[in-house]
C-alpha cells in the first residue's frame, strides 16, 4: 500500500467524518437521541446509523463500480426526495410520541416500553442510515471513481469512509443526547425538547423537498 493512497485513505476517513455532520443526518438522527433515557443509547443510535449508512453505500457503489454504472440525476434526486419524506415522518412521530408519553404513569410499563424501545430506536438508526446511504450512493460512486483506480481501493475507499462517518455520528449524537438525559426528570422541558426536535425535522423535511421537487426542478424531471 504506497504513501499516495494512504494519504487517500486519510481524506476519506476525513471526509466522512464531514459527511456525517450534514444538517439531514443530523437532524434525522436528533429525533432518535431525542427519544433515549440513556447516553449510551444516544451515542448507539449514531453508530448504527453509522452502520446502516455504510453498507448501502459499500452494497450499492460496488455493484455500481463494477457494473461502470451511474444512476441518472433523476433517479439520483428522487432517492435524495426520500430523506426529506423519512424527515418530515420522524418529525411527526417525534411529537405525536411525546404527546402519547406523557399519558403513561406506570413505572412498569414504561421500563418495559424503554427497554423495547432502545432496541427499535437502534433499528430505527439503522434504517435512518440505509435510507441517507441510498441517496448518498451515486454522489459516492462519483467521488470514489475520481479518487482511486480498482474496485479493490474502492471498496477499501468507502470502508474507511465509513468508519470516518461511524466516528462522526457517535460523536455528535452523544452530544446532541446530553440535553435530552438531563433534562429526563424535568418532564416538561424534555417533552418540549422533543417536540421542537420533532418540529425541526418537519420543517426542514418540508425545505428540503420543496428545495430538491422545485427549484432544482425534480418534479419537471418526474413530468417529462
Amino acid at each position: 500500500m504506497d504513501v499516495s493512497f494512504l494519504s487517500i485513505l486519510a481524506l476519506g476517513f476525513v471526509l466522512g467524518i464531514k459527511h456525517a455532520i450534514e444538517p439531514d443526518h443530523i437532524i434525522a438522527v436528533s429525533t432518535i437521541a431525542s427519544q433515549s433515557k440513556k447516553l449510551s443509547r444516544s451515542s448507539l443510535a449514531g453508530v448504527f446509523w453509522g452502520i446502516g449508512h455504510t453498507a448501502t453505500l459499500f452494497i450499492v457503489g460496488i455493484i455500481l463500480l463494477i457494473l461502470k454504472g451511474q444512476i441518472s440525476e433523476k433517479w439520483a434526486m428522487s432517492l435524495e426526495f426520500l430523506v426529506g419524506i423519512m424527515l418530515v415522518y420522524l418529525g411527526i412521530t417525534t411529537i405525536l410520541l411525546k404527546k402519547n408519553h406523557n399519558h403513561e404513569h406506570n413505572h412498569e410499563h414504561n421500563h418495559e416500553h424503554a427497554y423495547q424501545g432502545g432496541n427499535a430506536s437502534y433499528l430505527k438508526s439503522l434504517f435512518i442510515g440505509f435510507v441517507h446511504g441510498i441517496a448518498g450512493s451515486g454522489a459516492m460512486v462519483i467521488l470514489t471513481m475520481s479518487t482511486v483506480k480498482s474496485v479493490a481501493e474502492s471498496a477499501f475507499y468507502i470502508i474507511i469512509f465509513g468508519c470516518g462517518t461511524v466516528i462522526g455520528m457517535l460523536f455528535f449524537t452523544t452530544i446532541i443526547g446530553i440535553p435530552f438525559i438531563i433534562s429526563t426528570k424535568k418532564v416538561g422541558l424534555n417533552r418540549n425538547l422533543s417536540q421542537f426536535t420533532g418540529v425541526i425535522s418537519t420543517g426542514f423535511g418540508i425545505y428540503y423537498m420543496y428545495n430538491l421537487g422545485v427549484v432544482e426542478g425534480l418534479f419537471k424531471l418526474w413530468m417529462q
